[in-house]
């Protein structure tokens, strides 16, 4: 047996053991390796207090049919050596704890055709499990654009805000990826069944919890920092003061990804937690796919231009003209000192000034005087 055989092996069953980011499990990987670790615990080794916490599970585990089982239903599972390995997740070595979850995974099951090494330059699009209708159609609208212009979407296929982004994302034919808190042969939720059946055909199904597995509230955070750690950027879109989708714009921030929040009425209870990143300074305001583009494309790509209104004939007078313009009256006619006395100038210059505005279009002369024509008023 290879040396990259027994390092899987031994990573399937950590999977076994530990749950999904625990620090201690993760602190002891990167110090001795998977296969070291394994073999001590075998040994009944209590290393860094864990060997408690698994007691009676160490021999039952069973990498090798696990991995069998897995191949049969077209699931695999990648590993740090595998060539498919997405490097970013590296960043998650050098990270703090949070909520007791860190660390790069030991590995992670993946159902779907689509290579993870795909997904340097992907997006995550998260929020609400209840989103309002403003939500779920501006989630799939940015996703719709972002996965056109050729970035993966990433999101966690639940109610709300992650159903919206992985169905923008298909609406044009884009990849997207589902990020789960349990196994990947498990439908959750499972009134998503058809979604993440399409996904794991067409796209990608992915988790680090094995096969079986059932989402815990400690998993879904475990999770989160996946999300965040596999993507270029991170968009929330609707999360209120306490929702998860915080969380992973917590992970983005502490990775150094480009974490950006999308504005909601100020009176929206859904739209408050996006609102406190903003204000703090913590994400960047979007309001469109093309600044989702500008933000995470590379230096010079996707440049938005500034929303500017139309330009009026008036915009283009010099100062005085202008001067003259706004004092020529609406309805009835007024002769030329009158205008020049309203506008403060000379009798010349204002008459020199309607001479031009007349070939302009903007003003014209009657039996009673000066008064502005149809086109001064667009």
């Amino acid at each position: 047996m290879t040396g990259v055989e027994r390092d899987r092996l031994a990573r399937v069953a950590l999977g076994r053991l530990a749950e999904p980011g625990d620090p201690r499990f993760a602190g002891l990987v990167a110090e001795m390796g998977a296969v070291e670790l394994v073999d001590s615990l075998i040994g009944q080794r209590d290393l860094g207090g864990v060997l408690v916490d698994i007691e009676g599970r160490v021999d039952a585990v069973g990498p090798e049919r696990e991995l069998e089982r897995a191949a049969r239903a077209g699931i695999r599972f990648v590993i740090p050596s595998d060539e498919e390995w997405p490097r970013q997740l590296d960043d998650l070595a050098a990270t703090e704890p949070l909520q007791n979850r860190c660390g790069v995974p030991f590995g992670l099951w993946v159902k779907g055709p689509l290579r993870l090494d795909e997904l340097a330059h992907s997006v995550a699009v998260v929020g609400s499990r209840s989103a309002t209708s403003y939500g779920a159609d501006v989630a799939a609208d940015l996703a719709a654009v972002v996965a056109r212009a050729g970035h993966p979407v990433v999101s966690g296929a639940a109610f709300g805000i992650d159903q919206a982004a992985h169905r923008g994302a298909l609406a044009v034919g884009g990849r997207t990826v589902a990020v789960l808190a349990c196994g990947v042969d498990r439908a959750y939720p499972m009134a998503h069944k058809t979604l993440l059946d399409h996904l794991g055909a067409e796209g990608a199904v992915v988790s680090e919890v094995p096969m079986g597995c059932s989402p815990t509230r400690l998993r879904f955070l475990a999770r989160n920092r996946l999300i965040a750690a596999l993507t270029r950027g991170t968009v929330v879109v609707e999360a209120a003061v306490r929702s998860g989708a915080l969380n992973t714009a917590n992970w983005a921030g502490r990775l150094n990804r480009v974490l950006l929040g999308v504005p909601g009425p100020v009176t929206s209870a859904p739209s408050q937690g996006v609102h406190q990143l903003i204000r703090n300074g913590a994400a960047t305001l979007v309001t469109s796919g093309a600044e989702v583009l500008e933000l995470v494309g590379g230096a010079g790509d996707h440049l938005v231009e500034e929303p500017r209104a139309r330009t009026r004939p008036r915009d283009r007078l010099s100062l005085r003209d202008q001067q003259v313009l706004d004092a020529v009256p609406v309805a009835h006619g007024a002769r030329a000192d009158s205008i020049a006395r309203t506008a403060g100038l000379g009798l010349l210059e204002v008459r020199s000034a309607l001479t031009r505005l007349q070939r302009a279009g903007l003003v014209e002369a009657g039996e009673a005087g000066w008064r502005l024509a149809a086109l001064a008023h667009t």
